[in-house]
C-alpha cells in the first residue's frame, strides 16, 4: 500500500466539551440527594452563565456535551457565538479580509448576546431591557431558544428524561429565563411549580411533572482544590457546602 501523503493525514483533534468540573459537583450533588436518575437514570445538566453548556448523562457517565474542541461551540453566549457554520470562515476572509487571528477575536469576544444586542453581554442588562429594545429581545429570545434545542436534542439521545439540572449565575439565579427555556416542553415530561420556580428552590417541578427538574448551586472552587489537593497527596476538610432539595 501506498504511503498517505503527508497533507491527507488525518489530524489529532479531540472534542473535549468544557464545565467538567460542574458537571462532576452538580452529579455528585444529584447522588446525595438520593436522586435515583444519578445512578440509574437520564440527566441533562443546564451549566448556563457566562459561558454555557449542557451536557447528557445516562447511568452516571456522560455521553454528549454541547461544546467541542473549543469553548465557542454549542449554545450561544455571553460573548462567544456558539456553533457556527464552517463555510462562514471563508465567507469572512473573502467578503471582509478577516484573519483567522481576527475570526478568533470575533467569535470568543464579540459574538453571542452582546453580537446580537449590540449593547451588553448580561443577560440581566437584556432582561431589563428587551420591552424597549427588540435587539435585546432577540438575544434573550434566541439564548431560551436554543437551551430549549439543546435539552430536546439531548433528551432525544438519551431516549427521554428524567431529571433537569439548572446550574451557572443564569440558571441558578433567573427564574424568568428557567421557565422560557421549559415552555413548551410539557411533551417531554417536564412541567414547572411557577411558585418553586419563583423562589428557586432546590426542585422547581411540579408533583406531577415525569422529569425532576432541579436547581443546584455548582461549586467549581470546590473541585478545583479537591483535585489540587489529590494531586499534592494532601488531605482535605470533608466539610462542603450542602444545597437542600
Amino acid at each position: 500500500m501506498l504511503p498517505i501523503p503527508r497533507r491527507y493525514e488525518a489530524k489529532g483533534v479531540q472534542r473535549y466539551g468544557f464545565h467538567g468540573l460542574s458537571y462532576t459537583y452538580l452529579m455528585e450533588e444529584l447522588a446525595r440527594l438520593e436522586d435515583p436518575a444519578a445512578t440509574k437514570g437520564r440527566v441533562i445538566l443546564a451549566h448556563l452563565g457566562n459561558g454555557a453548556s449542557l451536557a447528557a448523562v445516562r447511568d452516571g457517565k456522560s455521553i454528549d456535551s454541547s461544546m467541542g474542541f473549543t469553548p465557542a461551540a454549542g449554545l450561544i453566549m455571553s460573548t462567544r457565538s456558539g456553533d457556527l457554520d464552517p463555510g462562514l470562515v471563508s465567507f469572512m476572509a473573502l467578503s471582509e479580509q478577516m484573519t483567522a487571528s481576527q475570526f478568533d477575536q470575533m467569535v470568543n469576544h464579540e459574538s453571542g448576546l452582546l453580537g446580537v444586542s449590540e449593547t451588553s453581554s448580561d443577560l440581566r442588562d437584556l432582561l431589563a431591557q428587551e420591552t424597549d429594545d427588540v435587539r435585546a429581545a432577540e438575544a434573550v429570545a434566541l439564548f431560551c431558544y436554543q437551551a430549549k434545542k439543546w435539552i430536546g436534542s439531548f433528551a432525544a439521545a438519551l431516549g427521554g428524561l428524567d431529571t433537569l439540572v439548572f446550574a451557572g449565575g443564569i440558571g441558578e439565579n433567573s427564574p424568568t429565563v428557567r421557565a422560557r427555556i421549559c415552555e413548551g416542553l410539557s411533551f417531554l415530561g417536564i412541567e414547572l411549580n411557577k411558585s418553586r420556580n419563583a423562589e428557586t428552590t432546590g426542585v422547581i417541578s411540579t408533583d406531577a411533572s415525569r422529569v425532576m427538574v432541579r436547581v443546584i448551586r455548582t461549586d467549581e472552587e470546590q473541585m478545583i482544590a479537591r483535585s489540587v489537593c489529590r494531586a499534592l497527596g494532601l488531605g482535605m476538610s470533608s466539610e462542603k457546602r450542602r444545597i437542600e432539595p
